[in-house]
């Protein structure tokens, strides 16, 4: 396969799949090392630098999407933009498990001073959140941590690029 074959392909499992594809699952499906994976798909982003679409990473993986400045023409096509707004206790309870995790209830609610089982209930519904295992000690409590659909709604590659903590913390 020639490298303008293997870029094809790339950029057509990308636009196809459901969720981001990491380097290594393409590599994997093409018989690719991943670091050539990566390299095919920073020329096909810069073949896409005019155009409409472009390939973000987002949650460890490639995906393709349009560009966000044409966001006011898309709404325009009559689909529901659904933006269910997280609840400030969820946005509270949310931020504190990325920047904390793995994290208990317990631990969540002395942070936030008020309990917090409305705010997980409606996270884990959401899958923002998951049970990532127990801490040792008594009752082993559940320890909370993010999902990749959370890295995936925020349009993060990874947790690294989460914003640094605010002054005083």
């Amino acid at each position: 396969m020639t490298l303008a074959e293997a870029r094809v392909i790339i950029e057509g499992l990308i636009f196809a799949a459901e969720k981001p594809l990491s380097a290594k699952e393409i590599g994997e499906i093409m018989e690719l090392d991943p670091s050539t994976v990566d390299a095919l798909v920073e020329e096909i982003r810069k073949k896409h630098a005019d155009g409409a679409l472009t390939i973000r990473l987002v949650a460890g993986g490639y995906q393709m999407v349009t560009k966000p400045e044409l966001a006011p023409w898309i709404e325009q096509l009559g689909r529901p933009v659904v933006h269910a707004p997280l609840s400030t206790a969820a946005t509270e309870t949310l931020a504190i498990i990325a920047y904390e995790q793995p994290i208990t209830r317990a631990e969540i609610e002395q942070i936030r001073g008020v309990r917090s089982d409305s705010a997980l209930s409606n996270l884990l519904e959401r899958g923002l959140i998951c049970e990532v295992g127990r801490k040792e000690g008594p009752g082993r409590p559940i320890l909370y941590g993010v999902t990749e659909k959370f890295l995936e709604h925020f349009g993060l590659a990874g947790l690294d690029e989460l914003p640094l903590k605010s002054i005083g913390q």
